[in-house]
């Protein structure tokens, strides 16, 4: 299905590949350093596919990243072609109040001596594997990360210094295929309605912090320095985007 040599070059990763969890972490956080979380697809009226060879092609091949579904679509395939057994678990994401539909989201259970949450499409987001019951925390970019339950599910929850945990996204355990994720993969990239195709977005985890570009605004965080400045052109937004991306778009 893809060429796990090639996975494993495009973002940068030379270590141990036999199933740990040792293995893993180090899987995911070269995963986050190397490939963007980004949207531009829908806003160059390119059609984003739930397919592992047409994502393979973008994200190995052509460079690119991608948003959640291919993101991890890419990330399962490889942890499975190197002897993981991992699946697709639907998430929905929560705002506030507001909690999204099934397959809002897609995250992956990988299934060691324990079964672990991995998410590698999510933005700023937690940057390793967490247990499922509970029993490890991870801490990223001023953020603090666990699963806890959540009704009769689970819940990805954050904290930031001494404030309450709030569920980030809230899930079942139940494996899902593929399939079932296109619905709202359409809808994403094209309903007026999806924070997807209201601006475009492209962010990168670095080792210091993170660089995003939310349209024209660029910001980069390094610890708790943070620098922006509003891009003035779209020859300024193609060189951001091959700096700090790796992305170079057709005309």
């Amino acid at each position: 299905m893809i060429d796990a040599d090639r996975c494993l070059k495009r973002i940068g990763y030379i270590g141990p590949t036999e199933p740990s969890l040792s293995t893993l972490k180090d899987l995911q956080k070269a995963f986050l350093l190397k490939v963007p979380f980004e949207n531009l697809d829908i806003h160059i009226g390119q059609p984003i596919k739930l397919s592992s060879k047409h994502i393979y092609e973008k994200i190995v091949s052509k460079k690119r990243g991608g948003f959640c579904y291919e993101c991890n679509i890419l990330f399962c395939n490889l942890i499975n072609g190197l002897g993981f057994h991992a699946e697709y678990l639907s998430a929905r994401m929560v705002k506030g109040s507001v909690t999204g539909p099934e397959y809002d989201h897609m995250v992956i259970l990988v299934n060691l001596e324990h079964d672990y949450l991995v998410d590698v499409g999510n933005g700023q987001s937690c940057r390793e594997p967490l247990r499922i019951d509970g029993t490890n925390r991870a801490a990223s970019e001023g953020y603090t990360y666990r699963v806890g339950t959540y009704g009769k599910g689970n819940a990805l929850y954050y904290q930031q210094s001494d404030t309450a945990w709030t569920p980030r996204f809230i899930f079942t355990l139940a494996p899902r295929d593929l399939t079932e994720f296109s619905g709202m993969c359409h809808y994403h990239q094209t309903s007026p309605e999806s924070v997807f195709t209201q601006r475009r977005l492209a962010t990168i985890a670095t080792t210091e912090g993170r660089v995003t570009l939310t349209d024209m605004r660029l910001t980069i965080t390094k610890g708790e320095k943070i620098q922006e400045r509003v891009l003035t052109s779209e020859e300024d937004y193609r060189k951001i985007l091959k700096k700090h991306f790796g992305i170079e778009i057709d005309n």
